[in-house]
């Protein structure tokens, strides 16, 4: 079982689909070698270095945390069933709702979409919002994903330097 790392007083909240067999099997999110997301965040100035899977409780120390849509483990991603996103969105609103960091990131259009049963999703910041917590639409990191490494970073520090202009 892969545990959200959720707090009060977060910068943001980066929102995965579910977890891998890698996470599942560590207990780590983003644990696979080819996920990319530690790498990101970092070259994104959300953490001073580069985390290592087994290091996500260090998170909190960079005002980050982690959850998911679904906690059932795939191998891919779109094994997880549409039904099993809508119930994981409405949980996910009610973290939000809990801990109300000042960013949800949620990881992926498609999962942004049906996971909040919305339409026509473009990346960056949206409109829809959850209490004051604003939404992101930002790339996965997954190793399946075609994005290059330079747009998942430039991507991830836009979410950085806007909260840093907020003055987080």
């Amino acid at each position: 079982m892969v545990k959200d790392i959720l707090a009060p007083g977060l910068r943001v909240v980066f929102c995965g689909i579910n977890p891998g067999l890698s996470s599942a099997g560590t207990g780590f999110p983003f644990a696979h070698p080819a996920n990319r997301f530690w790498k990101v965040i970092h070259q994104a100035g959300f953490t001073d270095r580069q985390l290592k899977p087994e290091e996500a409780q260090h998170l909190l120390d960079f005002r980050c945390g982690v959850t998911k849509f679904v906690d059932r483990p795939t191998v891919q991603a779109n094994e997880v069933k549409l039904q099993e996103m809508r119930s994981g969105g409405r949980l996910l609103i009610e973290k939000i709702e809990e801990y109300q960091p000042a960013a949800l990131a949620i990881l992926g259009k498609q999962a942004f979409e049906q996971g909040l049963s919305q339409r026509g999703a473009q990346w960056g910041k949206q409109t829809l919002t959850i209490g004051a917590t604003q939404i992101w639409v930002l790339p996965n990191p997954s190793g399946l994903s075609r994005i290059t490494l330079d747009k998942l970073v430039e991507a991830y520090r836009e979410v950085n330097v806007a909260l840093k202009a907020r003055g987080l």
